[in-house]
Formats: structure tokens, C-alpha cells, sequence
């Protein structure tokens, strides 16, 4: 678990990335400070055993969610769309990590944002297409980490990366600033 600021003391926007998984589930908890730079303020991988009924590892990735979300009170939650490949059991299982993902941010009143995998990977590599091992060591680049995240914690502080960038982009085509 990586971990600095509890309280938000560095901007307005402190943004929550999601990445669910029914085993593994990803939270990154991110600042922009007002030089522009990203601030870590937590990331983790919360894992529940294979073993485990379903249901079981869902409340058990909801209660987590929700009780990091109720100490760092993120302004937003962005969230990884589901994509369908090959494996349409893997997709489902994927649908239900985002609903408990979901019923935690709604039940805190947070507001969430979707983002398909494609293009958090373009907003922190440059490429939709691009391995999980680029997106961990852009994450640690980007963040100046020491180290390289755990994959999950990478995914999840790449989606509110890209969130950031959203909205920025969307900030400017309106002419409305955000922080």
C-alpha cells in the first residue's frame, strides 16, 4: 500500500481511480498540486481469496472501497469501463467488481466517471494498446515513485491520470478552469 496525504491539503480535485476485479481490485487516490504535478495519496490492491464464494468477495471488496473512499474523501471516482474480449465469464465477473465499485461512490454521494481500458492506456502512454508493464512504469514515472506499483494499484492510479487529463482537455474546450 502506498500512502501520503490523508487530508486534502494540496487542491480542490482529489480523484479516486477504480480498476475492479472480482479478485484483485485496484484504488489509486491521486492531487494535482499547483505546480501541476501529480501527488500520491494512496494506492493499494485490495485481494480476496480465489476460494471465497462471490458474494463473499464482493463484500469484502465494497466494505474496503468504501470505508478508503469515507477516509479520503475524493472529490470524483473514475472507473474502468468493462471491455469484452474473448472471455465473456472474465467481462461479467468484471461488471459485477464495477457495480459494488459503484454502490460504494453512490452511497458516499461521490460522483464517478467511466473510462474505457483503451484510452487510459493512450492518456498515460500514448498508446490504447499498451502492455500493463508500460502503464506501471509511466504510473511510477509520472508520479515519481521509487518503485513500480503493484499492476492493479497502476491501473487504478492510471484511470484517475486520466481523468485528470479529461478533465483539463474538457476544461479547455469549454473555458471552464478546473484545479
Amino acid at each position: 500500500m502506498l500512502q501520503a496525504h490523508p487530508e486534502n491539503e494540496m487542491s480542490a480535485m482529489r480523484v479516486a481511480g477504480i480498476d475492479p476485479g472480482t479478485i484483485c481490485t485496484g484504488i489509486g487516490i491521486l492531487e494535482q498540486g499547483k505546480n501541476g504535478q501529480f501527488v500520491l495519496i494512496h494506492a493499494e490492491t485490495i485481494r480476496e481469496p480465489v476460494k471465497k464464494p462471490l458474494p463473499e468477495r464482493l463484500r469484502g471488496i465494497y466494505g474496503n472501497l468504501k470505508e478508503t473512499l469515507t477516509i479520503y474523501r475524493p472529490s470524483v471516482v473514475a472507473i474502468e469501463n468493462v471491455f469484452y474480449s474473448k472471455d465473456f465469464n472474465a467481462a461479467v465477473k468484471i461488471g459485477e467488481a464495477r457495480a459494488v465499485a459503484m454502490l460504494a461512490a453512490m452511497e458516499l454521494g461521490i460522483p464517478m466517471e467511466e473510462y474505457p481500458p483503451a484510452r487510459v492506456k493512450e492518456a498515460i502512454c500514448g498508446n490504447g494498446r499498451a502492455h500493463k508493464s508500460q502503464v506501471q512504469f509511466m504510473v511510477k514515472q509520472l508520479l515519481r515513485l521509487k518503485e513500480l506499483p503493484q499492476p492493479d494499484s497502476a491501473d487504478a492510479l492510471a484511470i484517475a491520470i486520466c481523468h485528470f487529463h479529461t478533465s483539463r482537455w474538457n476544461s479547455k474546450k469549454t473555458g471552464i478552469a478546473v484545479n
